[in-house]
């Protein structure tokens, strides 16, 4: 899926207007482990919660010290990432919301709403 953004952080900007908004972590899965992704990420002071996938765990090891050192990844701030995958999954047991029918962005959001809320009733 696509990788999540929590914890946002709010900058000021010194001549007025609205203030910007940087992310203390990005969530992604292994599909986002990049090099090119984590550099972005570290050049713009934002951390990666990215797990690190087989085949790049194993060039690394096979080329030893020049392989770099191991990513760093926090297992129980990745875990909150599952909690955002699960409500996506329980919109999608919607027919009309999963296969986007509505042409109206408007009756889209709606249905958003209406299942979000038979979501709270059940629970």
């Amino acid at each position: 899926m696509f990788p999540h953004i929590i914890d946002a952080v709010r900058v000021p900007r010194p001549g007025g207007g609205r203030d910007r908004t940087r992310p203390d972590a990005v969530l992604g899965d292994k599909a986002y482990s990049s090099r090119a992704n984590r550099e972005l990420l570290r050049a713009r002071k934002i951390r990666a919660v990215i797990p690190e996938p087989g085949d790049q765990i194993a060039n690394r090891k096979r080329r030893g010290s020049r392989g770099g050192r191991p990513v760093n990844f926090d297992a129980e701030t990745y875990k909150g990432r599952a909690a955002v995958e699960q409500s996506f999954n329980l919109f999608k047991q919607w027919r009309g919301i999963a296969t986007r029918y509505d042409k109206l962005a408007l009756t889209y959001r709606a249905g958003i709403a209406l299942y979000a809320c038979l979501i709270w009733l059940r629970q």
